[in-house]
Parts: structure tokens; sequence; C-alpha cells
């Protein structure tokens, strides 16, 4: 079991930053490639950045390319994301997520352990 719990959403204005943060406990956090999703209201929940077990390889969605940074820390077992150039269409809930296996990270089925959320709201 992976428990994973999300912190630093908020609101702010379009054009600025928020860091969110993950904290896993349970087995072993170094062992598992760790992913970001998103769901706005009224849409399905959406990738956005997934980061391999060691740091080595990160993979982003299209629209968050060169405004968003995925990052981990593995001692202190919490996965990051940098999100930076906000728009108001980043609006959602961010949910951190530990993969169940080493493929597909860019689809939720891939993942076996999910947190509860945390709301970014970007005003216009």
């Amino acid at each position: 079991q992976v428990q994973l719990v999300e912190s630093g959403g908020g609101l702010v204005q379009a054009g600025g930053s928020l860091r969110l943060s993950c904290a896993a406990s349970g087995r072993t956090f170094s062992s598992n490639h760790m992913g970001w999703f998103r769901q706005a209201p009224g849409k399905e929940r959406e990738f956005v950045a997934a980061i391999s077990w060691s740091g080595g390889a990160t993979y982003y969605a299209d629209f968050v390319k060169g405004r968003f940074t995925i990052s981990r820390d593995n001692a202190k077992n919490t996965v990051y994301l940098q999100m930076d150039s906000l728009k108001p269409e980043d609006t959602a809930v961010y949910y951190c997520a530990a993969a169940g296996r080493s493929w597909g990270l860019s689809h939720g089925s891939s993942y076996d352990y999910w947190g509860q959320g945390t709301q970014v709201t970007v005003s216009s």
C-alpha cells in the first residue's frame, strides 16, 4: 500500500506560480514511477506529467510543456509539480498517483494508488 497526500493548491492569478507537493507513505516510494493528473469540472481526468522512479526521465502533456516541471525527492518520499505561467484553463483538482508499471504512464489505468487531490484555481 502507498498513501499519497497532495498539498500546495490554492488561488492564483493568471501568470502566477504554484508548487504542488505529494507526500508518500507506506511501501517503498522510490520504486514507483509517479504521475500528476488533473480534472476540471465537467471534464474527464487528464494526464499532466510523470516521472520515473529515479527521476531520470520525465514526461509531460503537450499543454504544460515549458510551463510545468515534475521532480521528486526520494529521501523525502515526495514528488513535486512546479507550475509556472498558469492560465485560467489550468483550473482543476490535481491528483498525484503511484504507478504499478513502467509503461503507459500517461494513462490513469497504469496507476495503482491515488491521492485525494488538491484544488488549483487560476483567476483571469
